[in-house]
């Protein structure tokens, strides 16, 4: 018997929006949010939207948001399925991640016309040796890097660039299987899961910058005029995962020199890759210069906060771009540099898996994220803080373990808390280091030494926060239960120096004026800039 197709075709315009397939770590909600986004946009240009995505729990999926939706999985044969029945003017494949990233040679190759950033454009920026040629070509900075498919290449790699290195498979989400590596027999260990998930694809390994600020960059493009959406300044450290990590924006502690460096890199790869719609590039920066992590031509996950953060819809106005519609047209011509701040803050499902160690790294953890917003850096970190779950107490005792390379970063943090009138414990180590910069600390036994211990402190509610740095990669037992008891008793707590100077800013803060409650429109009447059609 012959199979019936349902469809009911139409005459009019039609763009085919890939989304993101099934929610999951590394790819999300972001992406759905910009998919809706291009839907909306398509209706008010009178181009049919057709969403091709399999998720029930999405909004790109609700029955109102787009024309026509296909529940299939995005494979490339299902995919050339519908274009041959709906037979749309083009494909929209940048708003849903790395899964239909994936595609774009493949789509190009069988004739379907790719709207935004050409397919070429995006292989440039996802291979590692035509990458490496564009900013060789382009003169920009890059962290020293090589690639291997067994241990023994690995090992001449690192030999060449010197530990520590980032080992991580190509084309995977939210850095899977990525890791900081110290040395060669570490190295040996985790290429072998490294070349396991990254398949026929080489792993990459770069030279990892230690002590490094990173920065994300969104920009939006029409193919010959290009604009940054937002600069935003990691609030830890290079080496957790960008999902992972919280971000502000305006950037709180770079140069205007640095700044001015990573616009005119941003604006030189946008134009060399030609960028039609959005971009995401991630740098390191360390001595006052910018190393080019990666780069993305496509929606990245922090296009929901900068849309709100600046007060333009930017994954809408991408949508227009790659429908043809110049920058210029759509009134938006420069950068928005907003007055008040914006710190987005990830939310972790750590509460669910009683035990796990907290420990952030390259490979990405968080399930969502949420966003402060106020005129004062503190005041806006502490509200995302807040909305992330970490009631961050304005008395009370603090703990404090730190490995040796922060003990010295430690110092100007608990000496501040002791200002603040907070009580300090501290493991043997960390006291003996404030100790002789003449701060008043408890010493605590370790967990293995017997009690009274740093757990029943956290059981009998004595503890309002603790300060905790990873000895190493493989972490201490005692570590272990210190973080997993945290988050069993609701605890806030922080795993890096930056971190936790962010927490004393925001309590420092927090006692000197409460919490403001101000609605995103108010913060957006505040903006100046050009006439916006949108």
């Amino acid at each position: 018997m012959q199979a019936r197709g349902e469809v009911r075709t139409s005459k009019n315009k039609k763009v085919v929006i890939l989304g993101g397939g099934p929610n999951r770590i590394g790819q999300g909600i972001e992406f759905d949010y910009c998919c809706c986004h291009a839907a909306y946009a398509l209706k008010e240009e009178s181009v049919d939207s057709i969403m091709v995505n399999c998720n029930p729990e999405t909004v790109s999926t609700d029955y109102d948001t787009s024309d026509r939706l296909y529940f299939e999985p995005l494979t490339l044969e299902d995919i050339l399925n519908i274009i041959e029945v709906e037979k749309p003017i083009g494909v929209i494949l940048q708003f849903g991640g790395q899964t239909p990233l994936n595609l774009a040679l493949p789509l190009r190759e069988a004739g379907v016309n790719i709207l935004g950033t050409n397919a070429d454009n995006i292989d440039i920026a996802e291979d590692r040796k035509r990458f490496k040629e564009m900013l060789h070509k382009l003169n920009l900075l890059q962290p020293d890097n090589g690639t291997a498919f067994n241990f023994s290449q690995a090992q001449e790699v690192a030999k060449k660039i010197g530990y520590p290195v980032l080992v991580r498979p190509s084309y995977v989400l939210g850095g899977r299987a990525m890791e900081i590596v110290y040395d060669a027999s570490t190295l040996e260990k985790f290429i072998q899961e490294a070349a396991r998930v990254s398949g026929e694809h080489p792993v990459l390994i770069d030279k990892f910058l230690e002590d490094a600020i990173e920065v994300d960059v969104d920009l939006i493009g029409d193919g010959q005029a290009f604009v940054i959406g937002g600069i935003m300044e990691h609030i830890e450290e290079a080496g957790i995962h960008s999902g992972d990590s919280a971000m502000s924006l305006p950037t709180y502690t770079l140069s205007a020199e640095i700044l001015n460096k990573i616009r005119a890199a941003t604006y030189k790869m946008a134009k060399e890759l030609t960028v039609t719609g959005l971009m995401n590039v991630q740098y390191a920066v360390k001595d006052e210069k910018a190393y080019v992590l990666e780069v993305n031509p496509r929606a990245s996950r922090t296009i929901p906060f900068v849309s709100k953060a600046i007060g333009i819809p930017l994954a809408k106005l991408a949508t227009k771009a790659m429908l043809g519609k110049s920058l210029k047209s759509l009134g938006f011509i420069q950068e928005v540099i907003p007055k008040h701040v914006a710190v987005k803050e990830s939310v972790f499902p750590f509460n669910r898996f009683p035990g796990v160690d907290v420990i952030l790294g390259p490979e990405m953890k968080s399930t969502g994220e949420v966003m402060g917003l106020d005129t004062d850096f503190g005041q806006a970190y502490i509200k995302s803080q807040i909305a992330a779950g970490q009631n961050l107490s304005v008395k009370g005792n603090v703990f404090i373990s730190v490995r040796d390379k922060d003990k010295r970063a430690v110092v100007l943090i608990a000496k501040k808390l002791a200002d603040l009138g907070f009580y300090l414990y501290a493991t043997s180590g960390t006291a003996a280091a404030l100790k002789r910069n003449g701060i008043k600390v408890q010493v605590l036994r370790k967990i293995s030494e017997g009690k009274p211990n740093l757990l029943d402190l956290m059981k009998d509610g004595k503890i309002q926060l603790v300060i905790n740095t990873p000895s190493g990669r493989i972490p201490r037992q005692d570590e272990i239960q210190i973080r997993s008891q945290v988050i069993l008793y609701s605890i806030p707590y922080t795993t890096t120096i930056s971190g936790a100077q962010a927490t004393v800013n925001g309590i420092e803060s927090l006692l000197k004026k409460d919490l403001g409650v101000k609605s995103l429109q108010e913060y957006h009447k505040k903006i100046k800039y050009g006439k916006n059609k949108h």
